[in-house]
């Protein structure tokens, strides 16, 4: 009976410890994000230029440590194509995230969520009693789930990191118009707004502190404002970048663009608002239709209904 017992006890323990790492696994995108945050802001308060060319990483756990040098295995071989890894790339730099280690955890958890999945499907179906072809099926759906996993996970900090720019750039604007009749050059001003923003908004300030990198870098400060806003895949920061790259083309006054642009944005917000706001009543239709009207046809009809009934059994 022990010997019955025991190859079930193993399996349901390998299962168990496989499921364990997979959650692991799946955390570690945003524990990595949370820590490296905490500490940048830390340094940043002890030393600001910290705060500009980036802070040590944290430590992390074995877990972590084993999922990254999976990745990079994977980055640096044959299997992924250039292509497809500047889209893995892409996709970790529009979350705000534009550390090469992130895209290797990236990748490393595709492979290892696609490789445990199935096999945590497989050892459910031998314990469990499924037949053959269940079996084979949650595999297959375990290794679909271990790819799309970490993208919708990124496509989340993506997201959020989107609305915390667009939510901080008409308040970032009003800095810059500040600095700007300050006489502050637009490299600088920049800068400073970064710096400023740290403790407010970080996804702005990390957009802004990129942006002031490029702009020190690159020939071409028109390229590096254009690329501002097709790296954040936003309309309003499109829209900066045009702006501030006619601004330097045509030497027209940086205040002022900046101030029109600032106001422009605010309208926009309002009309999103009134716009949620419109749909409010149209919304509220089917669950008024659900629950409301059925609660007030039960109380209008109940006593004549009530009253019928007792007239019948009479």
């Amino acid at each position: 009976m022990i010997g019955h017992v025991t190859p079930h006890i193993a399996a349901l323990a390998a299962a168990a410890g496989i499921g364990l790492l997979l959650l692991a696994a799946g955390a570690i995108l945003l524990r990595e994000d949370r820590a490296t945050r905490r500490l940048a802001a830390r340094m940043l308060a002890i030393r600001p230029a910290v705060g500009r060319h980036g802070a040590a990483r944290p430590s992390e756990s074995g877990v972590g440590r084993l999922i990254r040098a999976v990745g990079e295995a994977v980055r640096r071989s044959p299997l992924v194509p250039a292509e497809t890894l500047r889209g893995f790339e892409t996709t970790v730099a529009q979350a705000g995230r534009r550390n090469s280690s992130l895209v290797a955890l990236f990748i490393g958890a595709k492979v290892l969520l696609f490789l445990a999945l199935p096999l945590v499907a497989l050892l459910a179906g031998s314990v469990g009693g499924f037949t053959r072809n269940g079996t084979l099926f949650a595999a297959a759906a375990g290794a679909v789930l271990g790819l799309l996993a970490p993208d919708y996970g990124v496509r989340h900090l993506r997201a959020r990191h989107a609305a915390a720019v667009e939510r901080g750039l008409p308040d970032a604007l009003d800095l810059l118009v500040i600095c700007a009749e300050a006489g502050l050059a637009l490299e600088a001003a920049i800068e400073r707004v970064a710096s400023e923003m740290q403790g407010s908004n970080p996804s702005m300030a990390r957009e802004f502190a990129a942006l002031s990198a490029e702009l020190r870098v690159l020939a071409d400060r028109r390229q590096a404002l254009l690329n501002f806003g097709r790296r954040t895949g936003l309309e309003s920061a499109r829209r900066l970048g045009a702006t501030l790259a006619q601004t330097l083309h045509y030497g027209t006054p940086l205040a002022h663009a900046l101030r029109v642009l600032a106001a422009e944005l605010r309208q926009q917000r309002l009309t999103r608002y009134e716009e949620r706001a419109a749909r409010l009543p149209v919304l509220l239709t089917m669950p008024m239709i659900l629950f409301i009207l059925p609660c007030v046809f039960l109380v209008v009809g109940g006593p004549a209904v009530l009253r019928a009934m007792d007239t019948m059994a009479r």
